[in-house]
């Protein structure tokens, strides 16, 4: 008999980080960075399970240890340098489908997203109604349409040449995914194949609330950030 479960998150951590060495675990304020995006899931209410996909024993202790559960390890196809996030999903859904469990809804929040918080994942779950996925967006902080290019060393051209004369406070605004978490539904991503489809929604961050962090100066501006988050609120 399959047993159908509301709400899954997933939460991607291998342990063969490359800029990072074991960026997954490193100490981020105090306790591995992880373990923000665990206990910020399972604080919110949101979820029935909270699991970490891993191929790293030590990293499934320390998610064990704050609150995850480690189901089965990922397979080392999936925990290489050339996955991607939906491989790695679909991996997931397709492990709890061996064993007849699957869920109305998912998701994926990355391990390196200390800023990520229950309100954002409770704002994004409502919209999940509406859309086949959700995920939160940050805008550029300058019109894209005025991007310059550079060729031949230093010479720049503009990419697009016909916005060259246009105004920066004419141009529509223009938006990044913000890299953090993912909402979905199983079965329609499982179809599309896709974290994006024609049907997908987006929530607005403010610069404070983003970081990417693929290296060292990355990791302390991100540490810097999520201190002045925590004074001003």
């Amino acid at each position: 008999m399959s047993t159908i479960i509301s709400n899954l998150c997933i939460i991607p951590a291998r342990g063969g980080s490359k800029r990072i060495p074991r960026k997954n675990i490193k100490d981020f304020l105090g306790k591995p960075i992880i373990a923000y995006s665990i206990e910020t899931a399972i604080k919110s209410g949101l979820f029935d399970e909270v699991m970490v996909s891993t191929d790293d024993e030590e990293i499934a202790e320390i998610a064990k240890k704050y609150g995850a559960r480690v189901p089965f390890l990922r397979s080392k196809e999936k925990a290489n340098d050339v996955a991607t996030t939906f491989d790695v999903i679909e991996e997931v859904l397709l492990n709890y489908k061996k064993e007849r469990i699957s869920f109305d809804n998912a998701c994926c929040i990355y391990p390196c997203a200390p800023f990520v918080t229950s309100s954002r994942l409770t704002e994004s779950f409502k919209m999940l109604s509406n859309y086949d996925t959700v995920f939160p967006v940050v805008k550029y902080g300058f019109p894209i349409q005025r991007a310059l290019k550079m060729e031949n060393q230093q010479k720049i051209l503009f990419i697009q040449p016909e916005y060259s004369l246009a105004r920066s406070q004419d141009l529509s605004d223009s938006y990044h995914d913000a890299g953090q978490f993912y909402w979905f539904k199983p079965e329609i991503l499982l179809q599309s194949k896709t974290l994006m489809t024609d049907n997908t929604g987006g929530i607005e961050l403010s610069e404070l609330e983003v970081q990417d962090i693929d290296n060292r100066v990355d990791w302390k501006l991100a540490e810097l950030k999520y201190k002045l988050q925590n004074e001003l609120s």
